[in-house]
């Protein structure tokens, strides 16, 4: 299995590299790439070291999947390009989420609409799949009419420079701004840019992108999405109501029994999910599952995950997983 990592000296594409080893992926022979300014250093993988290259270079080199995550730019252009070579992308990026053409995928919901015919296929937005995998089930049991979300977001989400930023206000040094205000003790709601009806780029994606994953356009979405001086993960207040009403209880052992999801919520111990103790794992932990009392049928749920791992790396990984197991590629 030749497997290209594209964007693969950036911080999602870093750990790409190691979720890769973690799981034991069948990588026979990988294939670092990156813009031209990258190309000839070497990266280390399960002991080895390998050159990076340049895209055509990768392109030529027809690699069984290619794991996309340079921007949406990047994705635009290449991605064809490495599908016409008979490469299968799975793309990190919001280039082609919402694509009509394009499958949105977390492998727990919906792997199963994949296909051979299928050469690019979007990875959702880190926000997005955390909140989808804890809403699925409880949308087959329940049917969800609406879902009102706030986001706590770390600063990796921007990226590395994000980090330094950050970083460099806690040690009181002077030095380039990400963000048009200082992060460090505060919070910023703006995630991504500003679009005509208000609401940010990140926002809208939670609203489409829900749909798209649910395969449900009736369901209702408005998000409010904050940058948080965090490094871990993502948090999201969730509120959702359903058509149908619940068991708080009978709520807790669904979450419990959906893959992928844990459920930390006991309040005498007080146990819930936070972002400290989500850093570096793949699961997407739920806690502080309530009912709204202000309003019948709906459910409040705290939903935490890394966002460069299940929001990221991990779920392109699985769903990489998932083609070679249904023999896809």
């Amino acid at each position: 299995m030749r497997i290209a990592v594209v964007g693969a000296t950036g911080m999602v594409g870093e750990i790409m590299l190691k979720v890769l080893a973690e799981r034991n992926f069948p990588v026979t022979e990988l294939i670092p790439v990156a813009s031209e300014k990258s190309v000839g250093k070497e990266i280390e993988f399960q002991g080895k070291k390998y050159k990076v290259v340049g895209m055509q270079t990768a392109v030529d080199m027809k690699a069984d999947i290619a794991l996309f995550s340079a921007g949406g730019g990047t994705s635009l252009e290449w991605a064809p390009k490495f599908a016409a070579a008979g490469t299968t992308v799975i793309d990190n990026s919001s280039a082609w989420r919402m694509d009509p053409t394009k499958k949105l995928v977390v492998p727990e919901i919906n792997a199963g609409e994949l296909t051979k015919e299928d050469k690019i296929i979007a990875n959702p937005n880190c926000s997005t799949i955390q909140m989808v995998l804890a809403l699925a089930p409880l949308h087959k049991k329940y049917n969800i009419k609406r879902v009102i979300v706030s986001t706590y977001q770390s600063i990796t989400g921007t990226g590395v420079k994000a980090v330094q930023q950050f970083e460099n206000e806690v040690a009181g040094i002077e030095g380039d701004m990400v963000y048009k205000y200082k992060i460090n003790r505060n919070c910023i709601p703006q995630c991504d840019s500003f679009e005509d009806n208000g609401y940010t780029k990140e926002e809208m994606k939670l609203v489409n992108e829900t749909k798209k994953i649910l395969s449900d356009d009736s369901i209702k979405v408005t998000a409010t999405a904050v940058r948080v001086p965090v490094v871990g993960g993502h948090s999201e207040a969730v509120n959702i109501e359903f058509t149908n009403d619940f068991d708080v209880n009978e709520v807790r052992n669904i979450l419990h029994h959906t893959d992928g999801i844990v459920v930390q919520d006991n309040l005498d111990t007080f146990t819930y999910p936070m972002p400290r103790y989500a850093e570096g794992k793949n699961e997407v932990f739920v806690g502080r599952i309530r009912r709204d009392e202000s309003q019948a049928n709906t459910l409040n749920m705290w939903i935490v995950a890394d966002n460069l791992r299940k929001g990221a790396a991990t779920n392109t990984i699985q769903i990489a997983e998932y083609l070679i197991a249904a023999k896809l590629v």
